[in-house]
């Protein structure tokens, strides 16, 4: 389970990265707003005493919190946040990105808005700030959860299953495979060291299979991609000297 959640810290993080180089005043990158502030295209006037602000901040979390369901907790961020306008800018994209904290939590699908077009999303947060109906944003969100769960599972297709082998022993192998090139291992070497290493670190009924995907491993292992091994490049230099 991911460790972070719906509280101050993270909201305001959030912002900072987002209006990093936005804001003509960077001291309020990643700060609660201090101005007033208006809404493009529309009378609404957002709340404007900061002390109101934090607080209201304080309770949007809070009730984020303790709402269970994932989809539910998301959409009420990505409501609630516009319609507080907590920032000096860029509130908008902070809530779309926030309605992805209990998605990713659940471990389900992260909402994209890739599709979506900017005129209707405009018009949605609208219908919340001017008449506090949520009806088109709610279409909004399905819509484009439905088309971001379809370039998702596009996406899978075409990248297929991770090996469960290779995923359960990953932190063996990056060890073993840079233990083979810091120790500068010709191939003789190398054989007789897999051997060794599988025979005390790995179960009985899993280094057969740990030897081929180690072996594999090393003989796939070139210069576009050592660094996954917390290799460095002196180190694969001298190495693939050894190694022929």
């Amino acid at each position: 389970m991911l460790s972070f959640s719906f509280n101050k810290y993270t909201l305001l993080n959030l912002h900072g990265l987002l209006a990093n180089n936005l804001l003509s005043n960077p001291q309020a990158e990643g700060r609660l707003r201090f101005i007033e502030v208006g809404i493009q295209g529309s009378s609404f006037q957002p709340l404007a005493i900061p002390q109101l602000i934090d607080e209201c901040v304080e309770q949007i979390l809070n009730t984020a919190q303790a709402i269970k369901d994932p989809f539910e907790q998301s959409f009420f961020v990505m409501v609630q946040l516009p319609y507080l306008q907590p920032f000096d800018d860029v509130n908008k994209r902070v809530s779309r990105l926030a309605a992805n904290i209990p998605l990713i939590k659940a471990n389900l699908i992260p909402l994209t808005f890739l599709d979506v077009s900017k005129d209707l999303y405009t018009q949605a947060t609208l219908g919340v700030y001017e008449l506090n109906r949520i009806e088109l944003l709610r279409n909004v969100y399905l819509w484009a959860y439905e088309r971001s769960a379809e370039r998702y599972a596009a996406a899978q297709q075409s990248l297929g299953a991770p090996d469960p082998f290779r995923l359960k022993h990953r932190e063996a192998l990056r060890e073993i495979v840079g233990t083979v090139v810091r120790s500068l291992y010709h191939r003789e070497e190398t054989f007789k060291f897999l051997e060794k290493w599988s025979a005390e670190n790995i179960p009985a009924d899993e280094q057969e299979s740990f030897l081929e995907v180690a072996e594999d491993e090393i003989l796939a292992l070139h210069e576009g991609n050592f660094a996954r091994y917390k290799i460095r490049p002196s180190e694969f230099d001298a190495w693939r000297k050894v190694w022929g």
